[in-house]
């Protein structure tokens, strides 16, 4: 007689073919579990790269510095970084959100960014993802909310919207942004001051959410125009910056630096940066890199700095860039003609402002505005009030009339005021940037930084106005 043992693991020949059944489809869903696995590997960004987790540095003062962060659900931002395959119809955002927003590293064997290691691939609409993680390593995060002085509402407005841009539902363009308001609107913290001591970031500019009317033509979402959004304090890479308003403060929205390419994670990298464009040789008097404009405000500023650059050439040195963007879309090459450039040409595009402004800056290069809104007006947090000091003026009127040439202006400043004005933009370096949210940079402010020391004396300047 078999043990007992043999005779409970005796398996019949059509249980067998059965077990063999079982195993063949599990090894298939294994398969299908592998395959799915690495596809996502490549699709989706790694959340791990993607946001931070609070730490605690050695703390200074808080006192009246104290922050909260509203408790919002993932939906409304880290949400839309997991779906990062559909934030654009026209690329893969996917490698431009990791990295805790800055985008993938860059790689340079030219010696054009240096120090090496602190250089990304940073997209100009990803501020939402960078400003969330610095603020996640604030100093001064308070979990109770009474003893706050501001409010920090992390959604991902500019990201949530530019889905949907070019979608003519009105609809689908509110959806998630009426849900967000209607979760606020439930929040007791909200019901305190009904949003006067909140602030919240926006990736874009504000035209893109100043739908004027609930009309599938007209273009964009709302989210600057809803009563909850004009209680916040908003700060946004372009401000609606009224043409006779001289004081901010009676504003609710706030320019704040686009991202660059460089986010340095010590004191040193700055330094050895500063460093190497203070001495640079720089071959061109002037540059311009940018695309025409077609049936559009701008388009007559854009084209005649394109013809006087031709014109000028090989005084000034042109990247025109085409629909796909050519060397416009390289930024070592775009770093490269900055560094080699005295004066970099920003005339206004799809709006007032551009990137290009703090990439030329960073690089040392002066730049050159024909509208007060493209920086003037618009950055007073984070540049000198005497924009003199840093850049130059041509009125858009003289450009487009012919009166004034573009090149006689720069060949007019002298040695030393050039001099002067680059000494005046390198100093200025450190505040234009966002620093490594991984990393303490004692002894530097960044662009984040300044911006959330600023955001708190308003809200304090608010308080007081209202007799809290």
């Amino acid at each position: 007689m078999a043990p007992l043992m043999a005779k409970q693991h005796y398996i019949k020949p059509t249980s067998q073919k059965f077990f063999s059944f079982v195993l063949l489809i599990l090894s298939f869903l294994l398969t299908l579990a592998l395959i799915s696995f690495f596809i996502s590997s490549f699709l989706f960004v790694n959340l791990t790269r993607t946001m931070c987790t609070p730490v605690n540095f050695t703390k200074p003062s808080c006192t009246g510095r104290y922050i909260y962060v509203q408790k919002l659900p993932e939906r409304f931002n880290l949400g839309l970084v997991r779906e990062c395959y559909n934030l654009s119809c026209w690329s893969d955002m996917c490698p431009l959100v990791d990295n805790y927003g800055f985008g993938q590293l860059l790689t340079d064997n030219s010696g054009t960014l240096v120090p090496a290691g602190v250089w990304y691939g940073s997209d100009q609409f990803t501020l939402e993802i960078i400003f969330h993680n610095r603020m996640m390593r604030y100093d001064c995060l308070t979990d109770n909310p009474a003893e706050a002085t501001a409010i920090y509402l992390p959604y991902y407005a500019a990201l949530d919207i530019g889905r949907h841009l070019w979608n003519q539902t009105i609809e689908v363009r509110d959806d998630l942004m009426n849900e967000m308001l209607q979760w606020l609107r439930s929040s007791p913290v909200w019901a305190v001051r009904g949003g006067r001591d909140h602030f919240t970031v926006v990736g874009r500019p504000t035209w893109d959410m100043q739908r004027k009317k609930d009309h599938d033509s007209y273009w964009g979402g709302k989210f600057m125009r809803v009563p909850e959004t004009k209680n916040m304090t908003v700060l946004i890479v372009e401000a609606c910056i009224p043409e006779y308003m001289s004081n901010t403060t009676h504003s609710n929205e706030i320019g704040i630096p686009f991202p660059t390419y460089f986010h340095p994670s010590k004191m040193s990298d700055i330094i050895a940066w500063q460093e190497k464009i203070r001495h640079i040789t720089r071959p061109h008097l002037f540059s311009f890199t940018g695309a025409r404009r077609k049936n559009h405000t701008a388009s007559a500023i854009r084209d005649q700095v394109i013809e006087q650059c031709l014109e000028s050439a090989p005084r000034c040195k042109l990247f025109e860039c085409g629909i796909y963007g050519g060397k416009c879309r390289s930024p070592v090459s775009v770093m490269t003609l900055f560094q080699n450039s005295i004066f970099c040409m920003q005339p206004r595009g799809d709006s007032y402002t551009r990137r290009s402004t703090f990439d030329s800056m960073l690089a040392g290069c002066i730049p050159v505005f024909f509208h007060h809104n493209s920086a003037h007006e618009q950055y007073k947090w984070h540049l000198p009030r005497d924009h003199t000091k840093y850049s130059v003026y041509i009125p858009e009127d003289a450009v487009r009339n012919g009166t004034v040439k573009i090149e006689d202006v720069l060949l007019a400043y002298s040695a030393e005021q050039i001099e002067n004005m680059r000494g005046e933009i390198i100093n200025m370096i450190p505040k234009l940037v966002y620093n490594d949210p991984r990393y303490k940079v004692e002894g530097i402010r960044d662009a984040f930084d300044v911006s959330v020391d600023s955001v708190i004396d308003r809200i304090r300047w608010i308080r007081d106005e209202s007799g809290w």
